[in-house]
């Protein structure tokens, strides 16, 4: 596979799920720590909420990307993507994460919106970067 580069960031780790991130750039700085269901304080930031976080930003901006095109639906500013990531123990050893967004396009027919959500999953880098890793849920609220 070969990605034509456009945007390069750096991010840097200490202390592994009970340290602290930040962006080089010095944009972002998070305080991490386990959730409470891993054992840990849940007093700060864990890489399965940044994960979320992202998602649901970068499927939203696909689906703006995806509407400027003929034929799908112009996506409403009140629209939402909310992601549900999960952590634990896979079957065949190690861990593993889960992933479902659930998609608000108020005002958008039911059938239009969910030919918008699908073209976008092609399209956002997330979705690409799980096919074939992470199940990922897509339900239109």
């Amino acid at each position: 596979m070969s990605v034509d580069v456009k945007y390069t960031t750096k991010a840097r780790a200490t202390g592994g799920r009970d340290g602290a991130a930040e962006t080089l750039d010095g944009s972002l700085k998070v305080k991490l720590a386990p959730p409470k269901e891993m054992g840990g304080s849940g007093d700060g930031n864990n890489p399965e909420q940044l994960f979320a976080a992202g998602y649901a930003a970068c499927f939203l901006g696909a689906m703006k990307a995806v509407a400027r095109g003929e034929g799908f639906p112009k996506v409403p500013n009140d629209a939402t993507v909310t992601a549900t990531v999960g952590i634990g123990p896979r079957s065949e050893g190690g861990f593993g994460i889960t992933a479902a967004l659930e998609i608000s396009l108020p005002g958008v027919d039911k059938a239009e919106a969910e030919k918008l959500v699908e073209a976008a999953h092609q399209v956002c880098p997330y979705s690409n970067a799980t096919r074939g890793n992470v199940d990922v849920g897509l339900t239109v609220a």
